[in-house]
């Protein structure tokens, strides 16, 4: 009995394990059906994904609504329109006069610009390698970060003259503390695992800055150097507004304010004009191009 038991039992076993088991098998052409066909672009989507394009429009809407607003206002002497504000400035472009005192403010706003750029590193190098360097940089420039420059214009006068000087030490004053003190947030924020991996390799002193502290900080560094070009930028504009001919350079800040006594105020909005394109033109053409052949190409933005 309990053999046949013992029998029965394993034949049913081998009848079980015997038992296919039924598989599903998906044929190609049912794969096909859930493949996700990617619908080309449209003209208008390829071009709204050009953000050159829509600065463009942006720019076209602006001068549309300024020149509707000149003309319904119909004041030359208040507001004068986009195309009277066009001719003034072609126009002084012709004479000359315009580029000869847009090229002035350039020269003066290179030199102050690269003026404070060196004392913010040297500031920011002092920092990063020394607790006194910190504590001085610190202390520096929660005095002196909120201080406006063109208040310090009585004492660059009484300092540097009427002269050049003048200018560019207001500039420095501009452009440093913005630099020194995104630099310096930039060094901070650098992950302690790419200091060990650059010291691993046995990166010191200005190998170890140039190689691992810069890329790493690069972000902030650049922003520090928009902010110091903008400060530096309008500071320029409004120490020539007040004694930029006297200095001899006669540059933007002094032709707004020249044809403002004028009465001429078609030529005060083509200065103004000016000043707004040369802006355009460093972020688009310099700060733009160099994010992207940095940090963008380096993967820190997206």
């Amino acid at each position: 009995m309990s053999d046949m038991l013992t029998h029965g039992g394993s034949g049913h076993r081998k009848q079980a394990a015997v038992v296919p088991r039924s598989e599903v098998v998906r044929e190609p052409a049912e794969t096909r059906e859930f493949s996700v066909v990617e619908k080309p672009l449209s003209l208008f989507e390829r071009l709204y994904n050009q953000a050159w394009i829509r600065k463009v429009v942006i720019l076209v809407l602006l001068a549309g609504v300024w020149e509707i607003y000149g003309r319904w206002l119909n004041n030359p002497l208040l507001f004068p329109t986009f195309s009277a504000t066009i001719e003034a400035f072609f126009r002084s472009i012709a004479s000359g006069e315009l580029p000869g005192k847009a090229w002035a403010s350039i020269h003066v706003l290179l030199i102050g610009y690269a003026c404070g750029i060196a004392l913010a590193a040297v500031l920011t190098a002092a920092a990063i390698t020394s607790r006194i360097g910190t504590d001085f940089l610190e202390t520096m420039t929660s005095m002196l970060n909120p201080l406006p420059a063109i208040a310090l214009l009585p004492i660059a006068l009484i300092w540097f003259g009427l002269g050049n000087g003048s200018l560019i030490f207001v500039l420095v004053h501009s452009v440093t503390w913005s630099v020194a003190l995104n630099t310096h947030s930039g060094f901070l924020s650098v992950s302690n695992t790419l200091k060990m991996v650059g010291r691993n390799y046995g990166l010191r002193g200005g190998r170890y800055v140039l190689q691992i502290l810069v890329p790493a900080a690069f972000p902030s560094i650049l922003t520090g150097l928009k902010i110091g070009w903008a400060f530096a930028w309008r500071t320029l504009i409004a120490a020539e507004l007040v004694f930029g001919v006297s200095a001899g350079s006669g540059g933007l800040g002094w032709f707004i304010y020249e044809n403002k006594n004028l009465l001429d105020i078609a030529n005060v909005f083509a200065g103004l004009f000016t000043v707004i394109l040369i802006g355009l033109a460093v972020e688009n053409l310099i700060f733009r191009v160099l994010e992207r052949h940095t940090v963008q190409r380096w993967g820190m933005q997206s």
